[in-house]
């Protein structure tokens, strides 16, 4: 059975008939309302936050946000980007609280560092897996999502994202990409080996696990895979890299990558010191 983002663009599948098809399933709303409120539970929000919501659809995960009582650390406001204008208009239409913007995710994400507290995304970034025309690449995609994300993400600001992998290629790609754009990541499955297996990537923007690292959240969960390149890194001194080694250099020109400027090619020679003259 061929999946939908393997034939068609995620704006032109989810088109005003598909967009109402899909919101008025009771099916689809249930499994919906299922997703998010684990996403709300590994988030472990104690208070009420300001949340990104990530291929939001027609606002049936935004409804759930909204309405999550003060006990439970809520109600949360919210704010949902999508690419489809049908599922919007359909979010709109059933005058959803929160605010919307039509947006295409493989393209980054809009707002200011350090905008929002904490996002959601649930069945959403599988579609950036898949190129679009032969100028896009999932791989450019998928690192200018998580590079906006990150960025729109306070200190230690945390994001839950359910996906639908095709396969383990598809998983390590989006896993990477979150790794390689600062994040502290995690990838948990709810009944795994079954039809109805769920992923849930869980990640932490900066921060530390006494400060609330989501991969302390996750770590010693059962089917917990603890993806953290931030404990990898080698230190010099004092826990601190040292400036003009190698290492330092790498990081600084990820830097200027993610504020779109053009670096050169790391090599065998970046980093290395040069022989006297004389």
């Amino acid at each position: 059975m061929s999946r939908p983002e393997d034939t068609l663009q995620a704006d032109i599948h989810y088109d005003d008939v598909e967009a109402r098809k899909y919101t008025t399933s009771s099916r689809i709303k249930n499994i919906q309302a299922s997703m998010t409120q684990r996403a709300l539970e590994l988030l472990d929000l104690q208070e009420p936050s300001f949340i990104l919501d990530v291929g939001c659809g027609s606002g049936l995960s935004g409804e759930i946000l909204s309405e999550v009582p003060e006990d439970e650390g809520g109600p949360h406001v919210w704010v949902g980007m999508d690419i489809s204008a049908s599922m919007l208009d359909v979010a709109l239409q059933r005058d959803v609280e929160g605010d919307l913007l039509l947006a295409d995710i493989g393209q980054g994400v809009p707002f200011r560092a350090g905008t929002f507290d904490a996002a959601i995304s649930i069945s959403a970034i599988q579609w950036l897996c898949n190129a679009e025309t032969s100028e896009t690449s999932p791989a450019g995609r998928l690192s200018r999502f998580f590079n906006g994300l990150y960025m729109s993400l306070k200190r230690g600001g945390r994001a839950v994202c359910q996906f639908y992998p095709k396969n383990d290629v598809q998983r390590h790609m989006i896993t990477n990409a979150a790794v390689k754009a600062g994040f502290g990541a995690g990838i948990l499955e709810d009944d795994p080996e079954t039809k109805n297996m769920k992923v849930y990537l869980v990640l932490t923007a900066g921060g530390s696990a006494a400060s609330g690292d989501i991969t302390g959240v996750v770590d010693g969960m059962d089917g917990v895979d603890v993806l953290d390149s931030r404990k990898k890194s080698p230190k010099a001194g004092k826990g601190e890299i040292k400036k003009g080694s190698k290492i330092w250099i790498i990081k600084k020109k990820e830097q200027m990558e993610r504020k779109g400027k053009i670096v050169k090619a790391t090599t065998k020679y970046t980093g290395r010191k040069r022989r006297v003259q004389f």
